[in-house]
């Protein structure tokens, strides 16, 4: 097998003075799509956060496209979308120009180009915002917002997808598009992380997921059966690398 294009080897992370991960093995290989899945306060945002470097972590490894990650440069690969906030970050702007800002890591000195423009186009029309391209971004709902954050990290055309909570607080409607964009960009080979409260409309793309609990991996690989939040009962496996987090037989996610 290739190596991952996403690799997390024994890693710790503190935030303040406790302990938020406890020594996380983790590999996402070209193609899969990996849902990180726990409570509040599980350690799943902050993984996330701690691959695209926000989180430095006080002991282990992370590496991007087998490169440490102190050491890579090549953000253009990846693809992010934080947990949703005000799109434009409280400074007035339209929808073409916060999607257009994700291209930015793919242009020379700043400057966008014929192809870069498209790119923005695509993303705006895998997203169904094409007909809001003009609108101010403040002139959105909430879930409009949330796609316009995921048209910017699609507009650079990325490797790999980090996603952080994509359908909290989205309404419905919005949960339907998002669905399906992610489904055109697994279908089209795209290797994806994200971070989920439940599975939800989403669980047919999940290859494998794994849950969390107070900072240490219970379970890496299918899908538990789940009813909304709650693994079913008799589902009690334990991943090895969780030495210190007694196994469960009902409510992984809770």
């Amino acid at each position: 097998m290739t190596e991952p294009l996403i690799t997390l080897r024994g890693v710790r992370a503190d935030l303040g003075s406790r302990p938020v991960l406890r020594g996380i093995d983790l590999a996402v290989h070209r193609g899969e799509v990996v849902a990180l899945l726990g409570a509040n306060g599980s350690g799943k945002s902050t993984i996330v956060r701690g691959i695209i470097g926000q989180v430095p972590p006080s002991a282990g490894e992370i590496k991007l496209f087998g490169t440490p990650l102190r050491r890579f440069r090549d953000w253009r690969r990846v693809g992010y979308v934080p947990q949703r906030t005000t799109a434009a970050g409280g400074v007035p702007a339209t929808v073409t120009e916060v999607v257009s800002s994700g291209r930015l890591s793919r242009t020379r000195f700043g400057v966008l180009r014929k192809a870069d423009h498209e790119a923005v186009r695509r993303a705006l029309d895998m997203v169904g915002l094409a007909d809001r391209a003009k609108d101010s971004v403040d002139a959105l709902s909430g879930g409009q917002h949330q796609r316009v954050l995921i048209a910017r990290a699609l507009a650079s055309e990325p490797e790999v997808l980090i996603m952080d909570e994509p359908m909290a607080g989205v309404d419905l409607a919005s949960q339907e598009v998002l669905a399906g964009t992610l489904r055109d960009q697994v279908d089209s080979g795209a290797t994806v992380l994200l971070v989920l409260h439940e599975l939800g409309p989403l669980e047919p793309l999940i290859d494998r997921a794994v849950v969390l609990r107070d900072g240490c991996v219970l379970h890496d690989g299918p899908p538990p059966k789940a009813v909304g939040q709650h693994a079913l009962p008799g589902h009690d496996h334990v991943h090895p690398h969780a030495a210190d987090a007694a196994p469960s037989r009902t409510g992984l996610l809770s």
